[in-house]
């Protein structure tokens, strides 16, 4: 099954907007995770960019989980961009 990477970039203040939305956001990861979709997801340090893995059957499948997410929804995250990745180790 085909891998992909996201980028995504976080808003400014992505502190204090996260906050009412971030159960929810963990929450949806969690189904994801144990869907065996995503592979692991997290922020860069400086809370500007997030890096997920997932695997699915199309990149269609990756778009709808980033776009249904209440971060994306609610403008935490504020761009995304997902290549196919090919794990080569």
């Amino acid at each position: 099954m085909p891998k992909y990477i996201m980028w995504g970039t976080y808003c400014n203040d992505v502190l204090e907007k996260r906050a009412p939305h971030r159960q929810a956001h963990l929450d949806g990861l969690a189904q994801q995770k144990a869907a065996a979709v995503l592979i692991t997801i997290g922020p860069t340090k400086d809370l500007t960019q997030c890096f997920g893995i997932y695997e699915a059957d199309d990149e269609a499948t990756i778009r709808q989980l980033i776009e249904s997410d209440p971060y994306w929804q609610n403008g935490v995250w504020t761009d995304y961009e997902v290549k196919e990745w090919i794990q080569a180790i």
